[in-house]
């Protein structure tokens, strides 16, 4: 396995659109390796594809206390979501110390292949739905805070670039 580069905003590559995955293979499973022990490291609880510059349809998820159950979604479609929606506070590892709160269906159902290639779908709500929907952003090319006020974007543009200008002097 292998640590990946996480792309941070304002990275143009991360509004590219991914494209569907022809067939779960060992070139896949070993995306999938790599993108969970990326997102361990980084303590997050979910990773696209995209955010690693890979620009296929596959996520990575584990909501789980102990970091012992990984959700693989490839390819993965919103079959139905709830009319109830709900505001959580959102981060995300392409935009690293930034929260805000973004509202989204409470309840979600998801139609994906898993690491095997099997098809599956599942149902969910709370933050196993919070996550779906932003990682299955990532995939058309959308950052959370793009749901966020121009100026609110602005500023969280202007504090990244800057924070990459610091780190790339040190």
């Amino acid at each position: 396995m292998a640590l990946l580069t996480i792309l941070r905003y304002p990275d143009p590559s991360l509004h590219t659109v991914a494209r569907p995955v022809a067939a779960v293979d060992d070139r896949v499973r070993q995306l999938i390796a790599d993108m969970l022990e990326t997102m361990y490291e980084a303590q997050g609880i979910g990773l696209a594809a995209t955010q690693v510059d890979v620009h296929e349809r596959v996520v990575v998820i584990d909501i789980s206390e102990d970091r012992n159950q990984p959700l693989v979604l490839v390819n993965p479609e919103i079959t139905w979501s709830s009319p109830e929606r709900q505001v959580n506070d959102e981060g995300c590892l392409s935009v690293p110390g930034i929260y805000d709160g973004v509202e989204r269906a409470s309840r979600v159902r998801v139609r994906a292949l898993d690491e095997q290639g099997r098809s599956r779908e599942l149902e969910a709500d709370g933050l196993l739905a919070v996550c779906i929907q932003h990682e299955m952003d990532h995939l058309l090319g959308k950052v959370f805070v793009e749901y966020l006020s121009p100026l609110k974007r602005n500023r969280i543009k202007t504090k990244m670039l800057k924070a990459r200008r610091d780190t790339e002097r040190v």
